[in-house]
């Protein structure tokens, strides 16, 4: 399988599997330490990573731990971050906490660059739309800053399809980031038609489920203070029992493949579009390396169609069910 894939109709080459930083800082309940996280980034390179997405929103941390991390191969690696959430009262559903106006967007993006420590940022998703501004303005500011060599490409995270049909006619959007896996199926009928009509690539964030799908968090698990797992359906006994079918099809898969679950899922995304490119994040090197190996899975057309087949008789427990 190609270890390489490039975003939309930008000249950009990521490979297959990305790496995503969220968890070093945010969603489980710890910040963890910085050279830790900087030595585990650079293991992901030698590994053969060159995909890396952060988000300002994860702690600031998330963003000087990556561009620490990837400063010694700067030219090789492609950074993912984001705009439009400038305060984590959006966690409490406060709307002001969004802003994608020019004006906040040009302090936004120079925030980025400085946390980085970089000259450009090669992927600036808008993390969550602003209500109060219009795609049109949005794609516009992208081009200007595409112009003035602080970014390099644009993409749009859990944007409505009109919103990103009118932002792509103005500025050419190479990426849509949502959440898909095993569990969160629902993007195959919507946006998934969409990538393909406009040449747009999809990045897949949680394609493990937040480690549902590595088949190592049994039900009972105690999780940390502030850890989002404890409060999901899907981690709790009855997700669990209920998704039995779906753990059952997934192991052997993975007994039938010499693989592990995880390289299961990651696998049969990126085999499933050519566009698809999945993030997982971890803080373990074994998991890093067990994560991007997934590109050595092959999984026939046979297989795949056996897949869906079965996945299409399950009634699934998603992570927001």
């Amino acid at each position: 399988m190609d270890r390489f894939r490039t975003l939309g109709h930008s000249d950009i080459k990521v490979t297959a599997i990305g790496y995503g930083c969220m968890g070093q800082t945010h969603s489980y309940g710890v910040v963890e330490a910085e050279q830790d996280m900087i030595d585990l980034m650079r293991y992901a390179f030698e590994v053969g990573y060159t995909f890396f997405d952060t988000a300002p929103i994860y702690g600031e941390e998330n963003e000087i731990y990556l561009g620490k991390a990837v400063a010694p191969f700067r030219d090789q690696a492609v950074i993912a971050t984001k705009f439009g959430i400038v305060n984590e009262s959006f966690f409490s559903g406060d709307q002001e906490a969004l802003n994608s106006s020019r004006a906040s967007l040009l302090e936004q993006v120079d925030a980025s660059l400085k946390r980085l420590g970089t000259d450009h940022i090669d992927l600036y998703y808008q993390h969550r739309i602003d209500p109060k501004t219009e795609p049109e303005e949005v794609a516009e500011t992208m081009a200007e800053l595409i112009q003035a060599g602080k970014i390099r490409a644009w993409g749009v995270s859990f944007a409505p399809e009109e919103y990103i049909r009118r932002a792509h006619k103005v500025c050419p959007i190479s990426a849509v980031e949502n959440m898909y896996s095993f569990v969160a199926r629902k993007d195959e009928a919507t946006y998934f038609p969409l990538c393909e009509e406009l040449g747009i690539s999809y990045v897949s964030a949680c394609p493990l489920a937040k480690g549902y799908l590595t088949n190592r968090y049994p039900a009972g698990t105690k999780y940390r203070e502030g850890d989002w797992r404890a409060d999901i359906n899907l981690f709790k006994k009855e997700g669990i029992d209920q998704n039995r079918g779906l753990m059952d099809l997934i192991l052997a898969y993975a007994e039938k493949k010499n693989a592990t679950p995880a390289q299961i899922a990651l696998a049969w995304e990126i085999t499933k579009k050519p566009y698809l490119i999945p993030i997982p994040g971890t803080t373990k090197k074994a998991r890093v390396k067990e994560n991007f190996e997934a590109v050595n899975v092959e999984l026939t057309e046979q297989e795949m169609n056996e897949i869906e087949t079965a996945l299409a008789q399950m009634d699934i427990v998603g992570m927001h069910r």
